[in-house]
């Protein structure tokens, strides 16, 4: 199995020892969870609004997907981490934006007791290119 490190200047650095991605095989993205940095100033998006910070997220892990040469349309799985679930409604409505409902991505979603830089949203996910 061949393992290329995806990075982008267009998402945040990792905050910690992990890439942003790894591709697999060429085949297999994977993509990590992306919170609401700006990736030009380092700073939080939208410090107490989930819908900023889920927009800012989602343009997060489409910069990285650009750069691994996938788009949404090729996300087979996510993973969405909630700092409070009853923000789920809110967070779907935007997260439903970015993928096609016929074909959208398996996914899993979870509240979780604390997020990086106390965030209120993480997603991170799969794709598959053909």
């Amino acid at each position: 199995m061949t393992k290329k490190i995806i990075c982008t200047d267009k998402a945040p650095a990792p905050v910690g020892p992990y890439n942003q991605a790894i591709a697999a095989s060429g085949e297999l993205i994977f993509v990590s969870g992306q919170i609401a940095l700006d990736p030009s100033t380092g700073e939080i998006i939208g410090a107490d609004d989930v819908v900023q910070q889920t927009e800012r997220v989602m343009t997060n892990l489409e910069a990285v997907l650009t750069a691994a040469g996938a788009t949404f349309g090729d996300v087979v799985k996510t993973t969405v981490f909630l700092a409070d679930i009853n923000d789920f409604a809110v967070v779907n409505e935007v997260y439903a934006g970015y993928f096609d409902a016929e074909s959208a991505p398996a996914r899993a979603c979870v509240e979780v007791s604390r997020l990086p830089k106390n965030v209120l949203v993480e997603v991170e996910c799969i794709a598959v290119l053909n």
